[in-house]
């Protein structure tokens, strides 16, 4: 019998221990960290069977396969199991092999950005359209946790980690949202990870990509019948925007003559046009599971959007203060730049090997002023004098939690009325703060205060 050998006690590997172990599988789990939260995940999966052993990462004797959930390649755990033969999988990977028969058709999608608002988009299209459907994946449930249950549709967000060490997925429909630089201290290279996102399409029934992406485009240039979404005026096989209407001219019986109304610009919240696209992925997706158009818009109506993704937390002396956190590589700072003509931008934390010259050379013109915190702030600052000079940016160094009270005043200083002051950090939070959530927490508690201050001085 295989011995299954799990990386790691985070909820997708306690979740994969635990599905295995149910099924009768000898399963041990390798775990570095002896802390509370994961001594309590050993104790309870040692009830269900589950060793645990903690320590320096080796690979246990007689295991014939290793599941990772995230771990690169050059780990330690996972170059001796590909050393040795073992194979090495994730856990998207297993939970498709572990599906049952009729299960649920899954409908994929990754990107760079825009994830978790697309799948989240979808799952109230699928609602909407009276089907019982769950968002898994990255976005926070496992997998491998859903794929027994009784759903219609599940949508499955999935990583670059995840898709790397997936081989036989063929989800009902898969999308790509875009393609840009990130992760690239574990995949190695801008080909590695554009590889590993393409790998979604293998074995698609539907394949599905942003024509406004160059690598996107590529990706999906070797699927005939491929179903492309656009900001622009739809091309037969795409879906598009016409006026002020989401328009769909390829899950139609005509795509050469007839088009379908799916919803209007007014239909999407935040209202953005990276937002736009991304409730045209997700409608795109639904289409491909035969979703009637009514069901699109109520769907979009009905999606309430996750925290720290464009979330405007309050308006202080006609200054208008947004909390992107979420924003955690250049890329999807870029989205958020272009969506307002007037910007102190907030922006630092940890690079991950990006470069944002592209991104401060496009948002130059729409800069007011720039305040920079976190590890890689200099670089930042580096590519604002070169690109944007005559922007006058404040440095705010150190490490603790008074930081963000310090960068919103410095931000309040630099504004004008009409101005927006944009937390949109394009990099990651960990640096100074456990996620981008509580980085987004610290900036809104610090505008909160701003406006208490304003308040008192009057």
């Amino acid at each position: 019998m295989t011995l299954t050998c799990v990386a790691g006690l985070g909820v997708s590997g306690s979740a994969v221990a635990r599905a295995l172990a149910e099924r009768g599988e000898p399963v041990v789990v390798v775990e570095e960290t002896e802390g509370e939260r994961q001594l309590a995940a050993a104790a309870e999966l040692a009830a269900v069977g589950v060793r645990t052993l903690f320590g320096p990462p080796v690979l246990p004797e007689g295991v014939t396969r290793l599941v990772t959930t995230g771990w690169a390649p050059h780990h330690p755990l996972v170059a001796a199991a590909l050393g040795s033969g073992v194979e090495v999988v994730g856990e998207v990977e297993l939970a498709w092999r572990l599906r049952p028969e009729h299960a649920a058709p899954w409908l994929a999608l990754t990107g760079t950005n825009g994830k978790t608002t697309v799948v989240r988009m979808l799952t109230s299209i699928l609602l909407a359209a009276g089907r019982k459907a769950l968002a898994v994946g990255n976005v926070g449930v496992p997998v491998v946790r859903a794929v027994a249950e009784p759903y219609d549709a599940l949508a499955v967000e999935l990583s670059s980690f995840q898709l790397h060490w997936s081989s036989t997925l063929a989800p009902h429909a898969a999308a790509i949202l875009n393609i840009a630089p990130d992760h690239l201290d574990w995949h190695g290279s801008m080909e590695a990870y554009a590889a590993a996102k393409g790998r979604i399409f293998e074995r698609a029934g539907t394949v599905i990509y942003n024509a406004d992406d160059p690598e996107a485009t590529r990706l999906a240039a070797p699927y005939p019948g491929a179903v492309g979404f656009t900001l622009r005026v739809p091309k037969r096989g795409e879906v598009g925007v016409v006026e002020d209407l989401l328009v769909d001219r390829a899950f139609v019986a005509d795509p050469v003559e007839a088009a379908e109304e799916l919803a209007t610009l007014a239909d999407v919240r935040p209202f953005a046009p990276h937002n736009v696209a991304n409730a045209l992925a997700a409608a795109a997706l639904a289409r491909s599971l035969g979703v009637p158009s009514e069901a699109v818009r109520q769907g979009l109506r009905d999606f309430v959007p996750d925290p720290h993704r464009l979330a405007h937390v309050e308006r202080v002396g006609e200054v208008d203060y947004i909390d992107d956190s979420k924003a955690t590589n250049p890329h999807a700072a870029a989205a958020a730049l272009s969506s307002y003509p007037s910007i102190v931008w907030i922006a630092g934390g940890q690079l991950k090997g990006a470069d944002v010259d592209d991104l401060v050379r496009q948002a130059a013109p729409r800069l007011r002023g720039a305040v920079l915190l976190g590890a890689d702030r200099a670089r930042i600052a580096e590519a604002l004098a070169r690109h944007a000079p005559n922007v006058p940016v404040v440095d705010v160094p150190g490490q603790d939690t008074g930081v963000m009270d310090r960068v919103v005043t410095e931000a309040a200083r630099l504004a004008s009325p009409g101005d927006t002051v944009l937390l949109s950090p394009s990099g990651a939070s960990l640096d100074m703060f456990p996620g981008y959530p509580a980085r987004g927490e610290a900036f809104a508690r610090a505008v909160r205060e701003l406006r208490l201050r304003r308040e008192r001085e009057r």
